[in-house]
């Protein structure tokens, strides 16, 4: 079912539903006026009756020996019957319109009785010796309240369509901006990232299209980072593996040293690439937002321990750690597998390009934030504000640099997704770099 349809259905339910009850109301209550109105006019014709008996002449005596008086004689609308009586019940006179039948005049006031086959309606006044009787047929009350309900009811019924017919023409052009919205999503290819236009629009609809385009910026930044990372990785794959396959070649075709040499070099080789291999898996799962290990505790004092350990598990630069004594155990809001790999791939770099001789230094504090500050500074050569901007692409590093070039773009990657904060800051004996993370709220 249509939205236009539903929405349709279920205003145009609420409208007959009130329509109706008003009508409803509106025809009982008109019936009840018409009611108490002709009520109201036999009474008030029985009193102008009664005010001119005084002023009439004698009333004619017709042959049958009943006196009668004419209905202009009476004052008498046209469709009521008046009869005069005594108290004793002797008919003194009667208007034409009056049935052969007495009138019943013994009950004072309204009084609903049957003349012959029909149903009258009369009132009685008396007055001094008098009794003044007026009624109408309630056949024609019938039939002036069946005229006149329909007369009321027609207007409405008729109003009730219009309403309906202008519930459905209003709603189509008030979804037309979401049939605009479905042509332009249908007629896009699966590749198109361009936002959807923003111009007339209701004001209900403008946040859904922007948040839309928003997603359509998001899955394009994507697309564009995996295009990217598949090219950047088939061209840096290439190499190691065109190395691997050199040197068992070489290896195949030579004997002794050479060919232990070869196969050595074919296993750096190997061992380089799988580390290309771990790197983009691991991007692509921190990109991605796959789950880690959520909720573990993340101590720092533990973390930078783990992450030395796995940092100098090959010769090079020590490492030397230290700790502020305003360090309190509190864990840090990430997962420990992410800290680990972040401050990781942050000492590896530092070892790389430290000078031989020389170390690494780590230091932990708290910031004037309230968060946990990895500080790492190396005594390198230093880098220039240029090269310094490009240090977490993809597969860059300098050109003396014998890394993969995804360290950097991991532990950026990392940052964005735990909210951490990452500083790059460079001096003219090397380069320190500064990874901010919050704490976990223990009361959340």
């Amino acid at each position: 079912m249509s939205l236009r349809l539903r929405l349709t259905l279920g205003l145009g339910a609420a409208f007959v539903l009130l329509w109706s009850l008003a009508a409803t109301w509106m025809l009982y209550d008109l019936r009840s006026q018409l009611l108490q109105s002709l009520d109201e006019r036999l009474a008030a014709s029985a009193r102008m009756v009664a005010g001119l008996l005084v002023q009439l002449p004698q009333a004619r005596t017709s042959q049958d020996g009943s006196t009668r008086l004419s209905a202009e004689q009476l004052g008498i609308p046209n469709g009521l019957a008046c009869q005069i009586s005594s108290l004793r019940g002797e008919v003194l006179a009667r208007s034409h319109s009056t049935p052969e039948n007495m009138l019943d005049a013994s009950q004072q006031g309204f009084h609903d009785q049957v003349i012959g086959d029909q149903l009258w309606r009369s009132f009685t006044l008396i007055q001094d010796d008098l009794r003044i009787t007026t009624a109408d047929r309630l056949d024609e009350r019938a039939t002036l309240q069946r005229s006149i309900l329909l007369a009321a009811a027609v207007p409405v019924a008729v109003a009730l369509l219009g309403s309906l017919a202008l519930l459905w023409v209003g709603l189509g052009r008030g979804l037309a901006p979401l049939e605009r919205i479905r042509a332009a999503l249908a007629g896009r290819s699966a590749n198109a990232s361009e936002p959807l236009p923003l111009t007339d629009l209701p004001a209900e609809l403008a946040p859904l299209v922007e948040a839309q385009n928003q997603l359509f910026q998001r899955i394009g930044a994507t697309l564009e980072r995996e295009r990217r990372l598949t090219d950047d990785a088939a061209h840096e794959l290439r190499s190691p593996l065109t190395a691997v396959k050199t040197h068992l070649q070489v290896a195949a075709m030579t004997e002794g040293e050479p060919a232990r040499i070869a196969i050595a070099m074919a296993e750096q080789g190997a061992d380089h690439l799988q580390r290309i291999l771990e790197q983009l898996l691991m991007l692509a799962r921190v990109e991605g937002n796959l789950p880690f290990d959520e909720g573990l505790p993340c101590r720092p004092l533990e973390i930078a321990q783990q992450a030395i350990a796995d940092a100098t598990h090959k010769p090079g630069a020590a490492i030397e750690l230290s700790v502020a004594d305003d360090l309190s155990e509190q864990c840090l809001a990430m997962p420990p597998a992410l800290a680990i790999a972040a401050l990781r791939n942050l000492l590896e770099n530092a070892r790389r390009h430290t000078r031989p001789g020389t170390q690494v230094d780590l230091h932990i504090a708290r910031d004037g934030q309230g968060r946990v500050r990895f500080s790492i500074r190396d005594q390198g050569p230093g880098i220039t504000p240029e090269r310094l901007q490009r240090v977490t692409e993809r597969f860059w590093r300098s050109a003396d640099s014998d890394g993969s070039g995804l360290g950097l773009s991991i532990v950026k990657a990392i940052a964005e997704r735990c909210g951490c904060s990452l500083q790059f800051i460079a001096h003219a004996d090397g380069l320190e770099v500064c990874l901010a993370a919050r704490l976990r709220n223990e009361g959340g």
